[in-house]
């Protein structure tokens, strides 16, 4: 019933929301893994809400690479939370490596939720002959 799902959400949120509350650049990290996380959810919906198990599979590693960007993207929002503003190459490096990740890879789930919130079914409707 998308309990795991729900539970992984809200996991994600109590981040956000104290991401949110330091401001500045965290805030704006934590408005992105925001709007990606609502996106999953959305489009876990509609995959599931289709009600035809072959479309909602045919691009499952599609759905597995975006939710893992998710999922990485809220571990280093974790990290940079921790990083704080401390001083030093090690947190300057958490600080850096978020946003590399949140300016270069989250970016990559929109497309790919897109994708897979029209239930697209190409690979559905290949004939066996075609390859």
């Amino acid at each position: 019933g998308g309990a795991g799902l729900a539970d992984l959400v809200g996991a994600i949120d109590a981040t956000v929301s104290r991401a949110r509350a330091c401001g500045g650049e965290v805030a704006g990290l934590a408005a992105s893994l925001a709007a990606a996380v609502r996106r999953v959810a959305e489009v876990t919906a509609t995959l599931w809400q289709a009600g035809d198990p072959e479309v909602t599979l045919a691009n499952a590693s599609i759905y597995l690479e975006a939710v893992g960007h998710v999922v990485v993207a809220w571990m280093w929002l974790e990290q940079r939370l921790a990083a704080g503003e401390s001083p030093g190459a090690f947190y300057d490096g958490k600080r850096q490596a978020t946003r590399y990740f949140f300016g270069y890879e989250l970016p990559r789930v929109h497309p790919q939720l897109d994708l897979l919130a029209s239930l697209d079914r190409t690979t559905l409707d290949m004939a066996d002959g075609w390859f």
